[in-house]
């Protein structure tokens, strides 16, 4: 996990079996951001909603493919506004800390802290319009 905020982290593909792991460090939320079926083996949102359940976490899935549409970043946003300690993400994490980005920054958070945040923790966010 790579940390955007304090409270906010974004993650490559989780198995079903590290969310108890998850559960166990703090963590409150999960927040999936990968749409079903998009690479072979990938556990369904369905499967990860389950497993999410099973260790006690709040799960999300706000499906995402190439760049978040405002309403998926406010909708990140949304779920982000209560302060649980949460994980985002995807395929590789960059789409999760772009909706992250976008979702701080309509709620007035500075353009280049946040992407100097990204950038801390390993996502390039420097092309994405914030």
């Amino acid at each position: 996990m790579r940390a955007l905020s304090e409270k906010v982290w974004t993650s490559p593909q989780l198995s079903p079996e590290a969310l108890a792991g998850l559960a166990a460090a703090g963590i409150g939320r999960v927040i999936n951001n990968r749409p079903d079926d998009e690479e072979p083996g990938q556990p369904s949102a369905a499967e990860m909603e389950a497993a999410a359940q099973a260790a006690g976490l709040d799960y999300l899935w706000i499906p995402i493919s190439g760049m978040p549409s405002p309403a998926q970043a406010e909708a990140v946003g949304a779920a982000l506004e209560d302060g649980k300690p949460t994980v985002l993400f995807c395929r590789s994490g960059m789409r999760s800390s772009a909706a992250w980005a976008m979702a701080e920054t309509a709620h007035g958070a500075d353009a280049d802290t946040v992407r100097a945040a990204a950038a801390a923790a390993g996502y390039d966010l420097s092309r994405l319009p914030l």
